[in-house]
């Protein structure tokens, strides 16, 4: 299973998480792990609303040869799952290549730090 860990937080956050993936490396030790930091909560919550969850979920089962069709799968306004797809794919969360469009990940696991 394929899953992207979400994270609020900052630079030095990511930092952190990239220093110890390193060193787990540099022991010998397999890493496997996905990770997107947003800057802010609002930035994470404008990037996952429930109509991009919704989106996320039907390309996870079902990836599209286009926009197009994916927005006649979801029954949406073209131009609507365009603007989602496009940041869904900034965010680091959906691929979209000569193949189609797809998922990243079967999960997504998200963390909020309250400091």
């Amino acid at each position: 299973m394929s899953e992207v860990k979400l994270h609020v937080g900052d630079i030095a956050d990511m930092g952190k998480r990239f220093i110890d993936a390193w060193n787990k490396l540099e022991a010998g030790q397999s890493v496997n792990e996905r990770h997107l930091t947003f800057f802010s909560l609002d930035a994470m919550m404008a990037a996952l609303t429930p109509k991009r969850l919704e989106l996320l979920r039907h390309l996870h089962q079902n990836p599209e040869k286009s926009v197009a069709s994916l927005a006649r799968a979801l029954h949406r306004d073209y131009k609507r799952v365009h603007n989602d797809v496009e940041a869904l794919i900034t965010a680091g969360m959906i691929e979209r290549d000569a193949g189609g469009v797809r998922a990243l990940y079967d999960s997504v696991q998200a963390t909020v730090s309250l400091h």
